[in-house]
């Protein structure tokens, strides 16, 4: 299996460097091929702007997901941009590593999916869920975060963690066709012992060896909506 790892963590001495680090060992252990772009040491730039473009099919106005098909298909989209797609296409498993920044993403990895996740490619007209351009691919979602466990749930002050992280796990995710793994959460991790992040280390471990027993989280079905994107009538039986 090919493994592309993102890592979104300013810092090298991080627990989502451990955790990455810990993925790469692992992963190459079992006989995986794995490539990380590190966008920190890579220094990213995560803003989607007309220089993403060599070529524009339209100068004068720039509507940046017309131009992102149009860059990707006449080879003028920039490099940076380029080599970064071709990592996701060969890889079978894509990784997201990162903290949580507000519910969210750190604007860099933000950066990376809007510059990378190109129109044409990866979505485009009904292209998308399990018709996406990226179907037939899985990824995986690890974070790291400081709430604790019983802060996130159905009652809980936070309210479900796939919830809150439904923008990625679904709008872009699944959006795009990745089968979506269920993430793994390393909670509380500033203040916590070392034996505790040891545990989490061990458990993540663990995870990364069950990868093909996960089941996917569940997401619409191109099949289950009408022409106009309708929901069909249950099936009587």
């Amino acid at each position: 299996m090919n493994v592309l790892l993102v890592h979104a963590h300013y810092e090298p001495q991080s627990f989502n460097a451990a955790l990455k680090d810990l993925a790469v060992k692992t992963l190459s252990e079992a006989g995986h091929t794995v490539q990380v772009s590190d966008l920190y040491a890579m220094q990213w730039n995560p803003v989607a702007s007309q220089t993403d473009f060599g070529a524009r099919s339209k100068p004068d106005y720039c509507v940046y997901a017309l131009e992102q098909r149009h860059g990707a298909q006449n080879g003028t989209i920039a490099s940076d941009i380029q080599s970064e797609i071709a990592k996701v296409e060969w890889s079978d498993l894509l990784i997201l590593n990162f903290p949580i920044f507000w519910f969210s993403t750190p604007a860099i990895l933000k950066g990376w999916i809007d510059r990378v996740f190109v129109s044409g490619l990866f979505y485009g007209g009904k292209r998308f869920y399990d018709q996406g351009g990226m179907r037939g691919k899985r990824v995986l979602v690890t974070f790291t975060i400081g709430g604790q466990p019983h802060m996130f749930g159905p009652e809980a002050i936070h309210g479900e963690i796939e919830l809150m992280l439904r923008p990625l796990l679904r709008g872009t995710l699944a959006y795009a066709g990745f089968d979506v793994l269920p993430p793994f959460a390393a909670y509380h991790v500033p203040y916590i012992s070392h034996e505790a992040r040891c545990a989490i280390l061990d458990d993540y471990r663990d995870y990364l060896g069950r990868l093909d027993t996960l089941e996917p989280l569940s997401f619409p079905r191109m099949s289950d909506f009408d022409e106009r994107l309708h929901p069909l009538p249950c099936s009587v039986l």
